[in-house]
């Protein structure tokens, strides 16, 4: 027998960023030959604008749901005829849902906020709960056009000292090598602080490493990726300076963020550092959060 295929998984509600999500993960299951499975999930909260008329036995609320996700299942059989869609209706709280949905999926896929969050969010609280828990990989979907539609053929890959295990180096190879782009590898790293006086002050927490040092552990943590993706272009660099707003500017010019996230202890799920943090709210490309397998 053979393997079942894991679906990309999108939480649809209706709103643009919502069907902006739709789009990318469109492209990104094709990419991947992926089935693309459209999830809306609620608590039947009560919109009345532009709802068709309620059938026999049909509340309005039903009615919304089922045109959330017929809307959302046309624009991505529009977007590309070859896409394997299944949708699903979860009478559910949206974040539970999808976590649900994460324990057998690919990816879930979100877009930046959701409806009737206000425009001026960074970042919706469903996004942000699915890519701080989901127990596979998350992308949030933001970004400009070209960035969205992958025209600069680069993923950016956010080498963090513990956060980015195996898994996130992985995604990040296996999606530079389907797009056929160049994968840029970032690990930021920060020189002794000096006083005024140029006398270097006491450090507080782990001892800061040199440029070399840097450059050493990328070239350690990619070496197995390499061995399995030995036709993707890396481009490994290790600047000096803080690593969120390196990452943060840096993905102006990329396709995909990708960074790791520890599991961690208790019931809260991953634990993403500040660089997660500040990718997810300010990134100008969609971000994808992968956790390591416990």
């Amino acid at each position: 027998m053979g393997t079942m295929t894991l679906p990309l998984v999108v939480g649809v509600d209706g709103s643009e960023p919502s069907l902006v999500a739709v789009d990318w993960a469109v492209d990104e299951a094709v990419r991947h030959g992926l089935p693309l499975r459209l999830v809306h999930a609620s608590l039947w909260v009560r919109y009345e604008a532009g709802l068709p008329p309620a059938g026999p036995g049909q509340s309005s609320e039903q009615v919304l749901a089922e045109h959330i996700v017929a809307a959302a299942a046309d624009r991505a059989e529009r977007r590309n005829r070859e896409a394997k869609i299944t949708t699903d209706i979860v009478p559910e709280e949206a974040t539970a849902a999808l976590l649900r949905e994460g324990g057998a999926a690919f990816a879930l896929v979100t877009g930046s906020r959701g409806r009737g969050e206000l425009r001026g969010l960074l970042l919706g609280s469903v996004g942000l709960a699915v890519a701080a828990r989901a127990p596979c990989p998350a992308v949030v979907v933001r970004g400009d056009r070209v960035g969205l539609a992958g025209g600069h053929g680069r993923i950016l890959l956010g080498l963090g000292e513990t956060d980015t295990g195996a898994e996130a180096v992985r995604f990040a190879f296996r999606e530079a090598e389907v797009r056929g782009c160049v994968l840029d590898v970032v690990h930021a790293w920060r020189g002794p602080a000096h006083d005024r006086s140029g006398d270097r002050l006491q450090a507080e927490g782990p001892v800061e490493m040199s440029g070399q040092s840097a450059s050493s552990v990328v070239d350690a943590r990619l070496t197995a990726a390499i061995d399995e993706y030995p036709h993707v272009r890396t481009r490994p660099a290790a600047p000096e300076g803080p690593a969120g707003k390196i990452l943060v500017d840096r993905s102006a010019a990329a396709d995909l963020v990708i960074v790791g996230a520890r599991h961690g202890k208790g019931h809260f799920g991953l634990q993403l550092s500040r660089v997660g943090h500040a990718l997810l709210h300010h990134a100008q490309c969609p971000v994808a959060v992968v956790p390591e397998r416990r």
